[in-house]
Order: C-alpha cells, then sequence, then structure tokens
C-alpha cells in the first residue's frame, strides 16, 4: 500500500458514518464589504497600492507614453524588459534598449535589465493586489521578478474590481497567476524589513484613465 492509498483509507474510514445523502453546507461570504462608487474602488486601490509602498500615478491613455518615459528616465533605466503583446504606443517616447520576453533569456540576462513594462489581468482594490495572469501584455511570470524595478499599467475603471471574489470571477485558474501586494518585501526575526528579495524593490503603478494626472 501507497501512501495515496493508505491516506484515502483514511478519509473513507472517517466519512463511513455519514449521511449519503447529507446536503453541502452553503457559507453566504461576502462579495465585497460595503458598497462604493466606481470613483471610490478606485481611489481606495490607490490608497492600498501606496500603503504597500508601491508608488502610484495617474495617467491618460494619451499622456501614458510621457509617464513611461519619465519614470523609466527618474530610474536610469538604459533596458526595459517588454512582454510581445504590450501595446507599441505605450513606450513610443523611451529611449531605453528594448529587451523582448524570450524563451531562452537566463535569470542572469534577466538580472542585467533595468526595469519592466506589463498590463495587468485584474487590480483588487481591498487588498491593493495587483494579479497578472501570463497574458501577452504581461508575458511570462519571470519577467516580473527577476528585475529590480517593475511598471504595471492598470485600466480604470475597466481592469479594477472591489474585492478577491470579484477578482477571481475574472481569472482563469488553469492560468500561471502572479498576485503582486507591493514590492517584494520580506523580515527577519528582528522585523528588519528588506525589499526586493523575492521580487522587484521598486513597484510602479499607473492607473491609466480619464481622469487627473498626478502621483501618489
Amino acid at each position: 500500500m501507497n501512501s495515496r492509498e493508505r491516506i484515502l483509507g483514511r478519509v473513507r474510514r472517517a466519512l463511513a458514518d455519514a449521511p449519503a445523502d447529507e446536503a453541502p453546507i452553503a457559507r453566504d461570504y461576502l462579495r465585497e464589504h460595503g458598497r462604493r462608487s466606481v470613483a471610490e474602488t478606485v481611489e481606495l486601490l490607490a490608497e492600498n497600492l501606496a500603503d504597500y509602498r508601491a508608488v502610484v500615478h495617474r495617467s491618460t491613455d494619451d499622456a501614458l507614453p510621457d509617464v513611461l518615459m519619465r519614470l523609466l528616465a527618474e530610474r536610469g533605466a538604459r533596458s526595459v524588459l517588454v512582454p510581445p503583446g504590450l501595446p507599441p504606443h505605450w513606450l513610443a517616447r523611451v529611449d531605453a534598449t528594448r529587451v523582448p520576453d524570450r524563451p531562452v533569456s537566463t535569470p542572469q540576462e534577466l538580472d542585467r535589465v533595468d526595469s519592466v513594462v506589463t498590463g495587468c489581468a485584474v487590480a483588487i482594490a481591498e487588498t491593493g493586489t495587483i494579479v497578472l495572469d501570463g497574458s501577452l501584455d504581461q508575458g511570462r511570470r519571470r519577467i516580473t521578478l527577476v528585475p529590480d524595478h517593475h511598471i504595471c499599467v492598470v485600466r480604470v475603471p475597466g481592469q479594477v474590481v472591489s474585492s478577491v471574489p470579484q477578482g477571481l470571477e475574472r481569472l482563469d485558474p488553469a492560468r500561471p497567476l502572479t498576485w503582486i501586494s507591493g514590492p517584494s518585501a520580506t523580515s527577519d526575526i528582528e522585523l528588519d524589513r528588506v525589499e526586493g528579495v523575492h521580487g522587484p524593490r521598486r513597484l510602479d503603478v499607473v492607473l491609466v484613465g480619464q481622469g487627473r494626472i498626478e502621483s501618489t
């Protein structure tokens, strides 16, 4: 008898006296906490992103190329990783060398790239979380984990939801999902915070819509 058979045997024994027609327990979970307007949901997302030490910027679609040019220039980025489906006009004003997302790229090669620019699948306001699903405007998971600087563009309000349950409804569980809540960070036993251990040290989030242009 192998381990799988032993475990299944224990499950069967534990369920032996359970009624065959017993109905499952229905749990009435909240889909969101409170009622918010679209504008309030976007503001909550911005607040929680900033609370996680992401830097939040506002832009219109027309101004986005200038915003991305400025953010990359401020970081002194000489190279930028580009997913295959990133809209070309996003980087139209950028002078940095474009590095394509290639399967053959090694971690060492990716580590030499200064920044990466991606879109996202969905952004969750209540948790300040951005989810990537490997779509063409986001590329493979590793390109957002190895470079030290990640710029993520979120389309507002279309990609913003209030809660995790609402976000899950938009995601395909068969895709490679990356959940991002601020820059990568960890703490040791003395609670000394260190950023950039498991991913980018700096996360810039650009909320693109029809609203004002500013940074949070």
